[in-house]
């Protein structure tokens, strides 16, 4: 009953590949959420992948139908030993983007667990189903050397983060009680480096939305009605140049951040922002008096995702009637999610862009989420992953990407702790997914070494 034996077994897991064949079968499963067709997929994977595996490590399991008609179904489950121990909430989503079967290499297939070299490829294997089997089978490894986990561990599955967890909020409202914990540990996105542990405790919020301009039916000889009627993509893009000048710094007022205090400057100082194998950043392009770090992690950032006007795949002399670009800002703590839109639409009005429609993509606007790396919370988890690794852990107040941290940050208020077990180069929501054999069994010896040190705390108080 040690914690090397809690360690020790996980490893042998990995190494024995039984956690090959369990992330095989979670993999096998179809759960793409973007797919309506795939609906009952959602409710399988949670039926009989998670129930017969959690109820075996002792949780109390129910599933429950989403509020939102968008959204899939949920699972709650509970293990409680005792309600004075500590309780810690964690959170997996078993969805998946769309397969893109045809766009992968040949010999892969986007639900056959293939491995290649380092590399465990299929949809799924880094976002998020290898991320959440991780953590409970580092789970089982502790129940099985101790017999019982010293802590109490709640946990919330969902099958629609892929869409932007349309009902996850409502759910948390309503089952608040079931959820209640004193942090929560969780595992999502990638780390900095491949190499290196990486604790998260928010992110930035994302909202997309359109930008069209339709002016009328039909498009119309360039040669008969060229310079008589206005170019829908050409108001279009002068719009979007107002947005941002010509290095993509943020020309909206109210969409910039008030700065980079202090604090939040000293906490970004020396991690990395640059992987081996990524693309090389662009050093002229964003906020001119940010380091790269800040910029990706402590600013707001713009991006136009697609437009299009015409035929761009066939053209012809034409001038069409409509143009639409889909956009994307991505942005942190101390930006107003409601105000997004509406400060835009005045933004650009006050530049003559009245013809620019605005159109909302997402649900209801999100708040970004923080949490410093002096929290008392995030300094036990970076001890006992430091002490598993002999690594110091990225401590990253925030991750540039999103996910759903405001349902558990905001709505259940309790401190957030990521530990991902990805990297940046996983290829998720892309052809050729995949995971890291290595980090992948790293992480397993990780959350094995905190499982056993969480319920280590309450024995020695």
């Amino acid at each position: 009953m040690t914690r090397d034996a809690a360690i020790a077994a996980a490893t042998r897991q990995f190494d024995e590949r039984g956690f090959f064949a369990d992330l095989a079968a979670l993999v096998a499963r179809p759960t793409e959420s973007q797919d309506p067709a795939r609906h009952e997929e959602l409710g399988l994977y949670l039926s009989e992948a998670m129930v017969p595996r959690l109820t075996g490590l002792g949780f109390d399991c129910r599933l429950i139908d989403n509020p939102d008609p968008r959204g899939g179904p949920l699972l709650i489950g509970s293990r409680i030993e005792d309600p004075a121990l500590t309780t810690v909430l964690t959170y997996g989503h078993g969805d998946v983007v769309r397969a893109q079967t045809d766009q992968w290499r040949d010999g892969l297939h986007p639900f056959r667990l293939t491995a290649e070299g380092d590399r465990l490829y299929g949809r799924g294997a880094a976002d998020n189903k290898g991320q959440h089997l991780i953590n409970l089978t580092a789970l089982e490894a502790v129940l099985r050397v101790r017999g019982h986990l010293g802590f109490n561990l709640r946990i919330i599955l969902e099958m629609s983060e892929e869409t932007g967890s349309p009902g996850l909020a409502q759910v948390c409202r309503d089952h608040a009680a079931d959820l209640s914990a004193d942090v929560l540990i969780a595992s999502d996105g990638p780390r900095l480096q491949a190499g290196v542990p990486t604790l998260f405790m928010g992110s930035r919020a994302a909202l997309s939305f359109d930008l069209a301009v339709d002016l009328r039916e039909g498009a119309h000889h360039s040669g008969n009605w060229g310079g008589l009627l206005a170019d829908p993509a050409m108001l279009l893009v002068q719009a979007l140049a107002c947005i941002t000048d010509g290095r993509g710094q943020i020309r909206v007022p109210e969409w910039r951040p008030a700065g980079v205090d202090a604090a939040l400057r000293a906490a970004l100082a020396d991690l990395p922002v640059i992987e081996a194998g990524g693309p090389e950043i662009d050093p002229d392009w964003g906020e001119a008096d940010l380091t790269p770090t800040e910029r990706a992690f402590a600013w707001n950032s713009f991006a136009v995702l697609a437009m299009s006007s015409g035929v761009p795949e066939a053209p012809v002399n034409a001038i069409a009637g409509r143009a639409r670009a889909t956009c994307q800002l991505r942005y942190v703590m101390g930006t107003d999610p409601d105000d997004i839109l509406p400060a835009l639409r005045r933004h650009l009005d006050r530049h003559g862009h009245h013809a620019v429609c605005i159109l909302p993509r997402d649900g209801d606007p999100v708040a970004a989420t923080r949490l410093m790396p002096d929290h008392p919370w995030v300094r036990r988890v970076a001890a006992s992953v430091r002490d598993t690794t002999g690594i110091a852990p990225h401590l990253l107040p925030n991750l540039a990407g999103s996910l759903p941290n405001d349902c558990f940050a905001g709505i259940l208020g309790m401190p957030t702790v990521w530990i991902p077990h990805s990297y940046r180069g996983c290829c998720q929501h892309a052809p050729d997914e995949h995971a890291l054999a290595s980090l992948s069994r790293q992480a397993l010896q990780v959350m094995a070494g905190l499982w056993w040190d969480i319920g280590e705390h309450d024995a020695r108080r």
